[in-house]
């Protein structure tokens, strides 16, 4: 299985990404964030977008205490 590469995180201009991006970032496995997403718990909240799990890149910055 091959590792999905991403831009760095302070280079995306999007609103969300998607689980496994945010995984990426957070160096969680995406069924991880799937459990957050799941059970409401975790250091992030996950929304809707078109029916699909999305998660805010400013929260995710924001734990990691990366400044936009």
């Amino acid at each position: 299985m091959a590792i999905k590469q991403f831009p760095p995180l302070e280079t995306v201009t999007s609103p969300t990404v998607k689980t496994a991006q945010a995984a990426y970032y957070l160096n969680r496995q995406p069924q991880t964030l799937r459990g957050w997403a799941c059970g409401q718990t975790g250091p992030l909240q996950s929304v809707l977008v078109c029916g699909r799990l999305a998660w805010p890149v400013a929260d995710i910055r924001r734990l990691l205490g990366i400044q936009a």
